[in-house]
């Protein structure tokens, strides 16, 4: 992050976990069916999470560990080292946790997507 911002970090440290919005910097092209890494079956890209996407834009969610200036000590972080961020935002429960009806295809892997990272299908 640019030194820049610091100023904007103000309160950030209140929050345990906050909302990371970047860009697939190494992502090329997309297909609008994919395989995900939790799966064998192909589904709609909008059904996934597949880095490579008509839009390049990623987020996730993760736990804030701590800030020092201008850099975020984070955890839970499933992007590449030196990826570009284009926005934090602050997780609030109140606002950001749904209770959902059904979840697709993920339902059929229940337990298993805390116990696997990602493979190599989105590399290139």
């Amino acid at each position: 992050m640019k030194r820049k911002y610091v100023e904007g970090l103000l309160d950030l440290d209140k929050f345990s976990h906050i909302i990371l919005i970047y860009y697939f910097h190494k992502s090329k092209g997309f297909n609008l069916q994919v395989i995900p890494f939790l799966d064998d079956k192909p589904h709609g890209l909008f059904a996934t999470r597949a880095p490579k996407r008509p839009n390049a834009i990623g987020l996730s969610v993760v736990k804030l560990l701590g800030i020092k200036g201008n850099v975020l000590d984070i955890e839970n972080v499933d992007m590449l080292d030196g990826t570009p961020l284009l926005d934090i935002k602050p997780y609030i429960s109140q606002f950001d946790i749904h209770e959902i009806e059904k979840s697709g295809w993920i339902n059929n892997k229940t337990g298993y997507p805390n116990e696997v990272k990602s493979d190599e299908r989105f590399n290139e």
